[in-house]
Parts: C-alpha cells; structure tokens; sequence
C-alpha cells in the first residue's frame, strides 16, 4: 500500500489536526474516539431544523387534506416509527469506526456495494441543491429586492467555509442553530397559541385513511432518509460505550426536532393560501413570520454543510473503489468538498420550479431505492454477524472475507426493489396496488420486510451449507 502525503494506511492515526478534520473513510483510531452523546444529540437536533421540514409538515394539511389533529398524529406515528431504523444504522457507527456507506461493503462486497454508495452519494447532492434553492427562496420571501441566484451562491460559499473544517466544526454550528430556530419555532407555535388559529382552520379538510397513512409514510420516510448519514457523525463515539448511546442521541434528537418543526409546518399549512407556506406562516404569526423566514434561510446555508460533508465522504468511498487501499487525507477531503459545492451550487443556479418538482420526485425515488439496503444492513449487523467485522477487510482489493461481489445480498436487494414498484405512490408513478387501495404508500414498508426477510433466509441457508460441508 502505497502513502504519500495525502495517503495513509486504513487505520494509521491522523497527524494532530486542531479544528481542522483529517480523518476520512479510513478506520477512527481509540485515541481520537472523543465523541459524546450530547455533541451528537446537537447536530442530529439541528438536521430538521429547515424550511423543507416546514413545507413537509404542511403536506398534511393542504396536499392530504387532514383535519391538522389527525395530520399532526400521522406525523407523530411516521416519525417515531421511521426514526427507529435510521437510529439502528447509528449504533454502527461507535463499533466499527467508518463512515455509514462503507459498511455496505459487508453486505455487497467491495465492488457490490458500488450501487447503493453512488445513490447515496447523489441524494446527498440533491438535499444540498434543495436546500440551496428552498433556503434562497425562504429569504426571498423576507426581502423580495434579493437576487436568488446570490442568495444560492452566499449559501454555498458559507456551507464550504463551515465544511472545509470537517465535523467537529460541523457539529458546533448544526447545534447552535438548532437552539437559534428551536426558539424562534417555539415562540411562532406560542403565539398561534395564544393567538389562536382562524376560525374553522383546524377542522378543516376530511380524514381518510389514504391521507392519514400517506402522511405517516412520509414522515417515516423523513427519517429513513437520513439512514446513509447516521455513522459518519457517530462514528467518533467511543467503541465500548458509544452504541446505545449513539441510537438514542440520534434518535431523540431527530425525532423530537422533526415533531416541533413538522408540527408548525401543519398548522401554517391549515391556513395556506394555494400551499404557499411563507403567506400561511404570516398569517398566523404576522411581522415576526419575518424573523423566522430570515432564521430558516440563514440556517439552510449553515446546515447544509452536513449533506455535503456525507457526500465528500460516499465520493472517495466511490473512488477508493477503484484505488483499493487509498486512504485520503486532508487535501483529498478539501479538493472533493469544493468539487461538490462548485456542482451543487451550479445546478441550483439554473434551477427552475419546475425543475425543482422534477427533482424532488427523483430524491422520492432514490428513497424507494436506499430502502432495501437500510433492511439488509440492520438485519446483517444485528442479527447474523450481531456488530462483528473485519473492518480491515472493507479496504483489501479482494474484500477479504467480504469478496468483491455478494450475489445473493445482490439479487435480494434487487428483490426489494421489484416489490416496492406495485406499491410505489410518485407524482409520475403510481402502482396498481397502491392504486387499488386507494393511493396509500406502502412502498417503503414492503420493503424494509421483503428485504431484510429475504437476507436473513438467504443468509442462514448459505451458512448451514457451509457448516455441511
């Protein structure tokens, strides 16, 4: 294995870096397993505090057509439900010490595992460019004279300056911004409290079981969503005590920031005029709606660097398939960061509405497509191999005990992928039987049990073959 001064043996600790991160993909050496619950609690509290999450919950009120009582308890189901996988994928991280997507390669091999890497890779792309273009838009509306195309081009240039520090940096500003907009969603929720929500605009609209379980699913899928993330910010917590903790900071910090955000986001969607959810929050909040869109806009920017610290990372996993061995340091880091944001930022500058629905339905449709890795992945690390791996074996050109290609983890994740299609609910695609049942989005559930059935099947025949012989 060859080291230059950008490459280091898998494992090998990093020069002392100060604020500034040198760990990659590679193994996070016990001496720098300094992580806490509490840091992780702060980052996972201030993912969901964006105006996208906003916008989702009002998907309840004004898309489904939900009185806001039962919207708000399909987003309280979906959630709690969905956030239980994503966190499982967070308890990984403190035991083996790398980022999320290259544990995939104990499943797929090092070369099977291509697939489910560059799909992660492009839907933390495209969370960056919808942030980019929502976080625009939220200042847009605060002060209609600002230019859209710079508002995305000073968004970008403050994710890159946050990034090019790495996660400890990360970490800080995710969380102070989780306390800055936590407040200004609490004090926007107490004064529609106090000051009431227009007569008749918490009943309105009707329950049906298609609206309330299609909100449910989009909820669970919200956290779901995040599960190619999870490890890359636990995987700094001490290996013999970090798991549990890992699952429950991630969890309850997702999980409760996503309630209160989504929550504000039903009601302002109650009183919405034609969904434009800015009008709405004015509405109900008059002039201080003004403060808030400025938090939002403000905060898209800063967290934002998140996505794309998890997209540095899936691109040299990328690239490190084809290097086996190559360990990037520092400046690997900081060259594919900027690559990123250059493109990211790029796409966003020609976006359009229309392109912006466009590309929603394909981030919708990545989704349905991480879903079958997520099963496969909790149930081999929780069930068959109960957290034990050889991590070294992640970064050998023959995967050592992994191989290359899994065919079996192969063909049982294109399973589950075949089986979602029937139930698939997309603005361009529905299927048959989602449409026979009236619409309702089970996609994501069909395949979260086909997947991680099949694989435990699959799994236990090939080992009791092998014992046989």
């Amino acid at each position: 294995m060859t080291t230059t001064s950008d490459t280091r043996a898998a494992g090998a600790p990093a020069p002392p870096s100060g604020l500034m991160e040198r760990n990659t993909i590679g193994p996070i050496p016990a001496s720098e397993r300094t992580g806490s619950a509490r840091g992780l609690f702060g980052i996972w509290l201030g993912v969901n505090m964006l105006p996208l999450t906003v916008v989702t919950g009002a998907l309840g009120t004004t898309v489904f057509a939900l009185p806001a009582g039962w919207a708000m308890l399909a987003i309280v189901i979906g959630n709690l439900v969905g956030g239980v996988f994503m966190a499982l994928h967070a308890s990984q991280g403190p035991q083996l010490g790398v980022p999320q997507m290259i544990q995939a390669r104990a499943q797929f091999g090092t070369k099977g595992a291509l697939l489910v890497v560059l799909v992660a890779t492009v839907l933390f792309v495209g969370f960056f460019i919808s942030n980019l273009v929502v976080g625009a838009q939220s200042l847009q509306g605060v002060f209609p004279a600002v230019d859209t195309k710079a508002a995305i081009i000073g968004a970008a240039v403050l994710s890159m300056i946050i990034t090019v520090f790495g996660l400890r940096v990360i970490k800080v500003v995710i969380t102070v911004s989780a306390i800055v907009i936590g407040l200004l969603v609490l004090v926007s929720l107490g004064w529609i409290f106090v000051s009431g929500m227009p007569g008749g605009s918490l009943s309105a609209g009707h329950f049906t079981v298609t609206g309330f379980v299609s909100m449910i699913a989009v909820g669970a899928v919200w956290q779901v969503a995040y599960a190619p993330y999870v490890s890359d910010y636990s995987r700094y917590l001490p290996a013999n005590s970090g798991a549990r903790p890992a699952f429950w900071a991630t969890y309850g910090g997702s999980v409760l920031s996503a309630l209160v955000v989504m929550a504000l986001g039903c009601l302002v969607g109650a009183v919405a005029q034609d969904g434009n959810v800015a009008g709405g929050l004015t509405t109900l909040t008059g002039k201080f709606a003004t403060v808030t869109l400025l938090g939002f806009a403000v905060v898209s920017g800063l967290s934002n660097a998140g996505n794309v610290y998890s997209a540095t990372l899936n691109t040299l996993t990328l690239i490190e398939t084809f290097r086996s061995g190559w360990i990037p340091a520092l400046r690997g880091r900081l060259v594919t960061t900027t690559v990123v944001h250059v493109l990211g930022a790029l796409v966003a500058l020609v976006a359009t509405d229309g392109f912006i629905t466009s590309f929603t339905n394909f981030i919708t449709t990545l989704l349905y497509v991480l879903i079958p890795w997520s099963a496969i992945n909790l149930v081999d690390y929780f069930v068959v191999r109960k957290g034990h791996y050889d991590v070294g074996a992640f970064f050998r050109p023959d995967g050592g005990r992994y191989g290359t290609w899994n065919v079996p983890a192969l063909v049982v994740y294109v399973v589950g992928l075949a089986v979602q299609v029937p139930f698939a609910v997309l603005s361009f695609y529905v299927g048959p039987i989602a449409r026979a049942i009236g619409g309702i989005d089970l996609a994501w559930l069909v395949g979260l049990a086909v997947s991680g059935g099949l694989f435990l099947l699959v799994t236990r025949r090939s080992r009791t073959a092998e014992e046989a012989v």
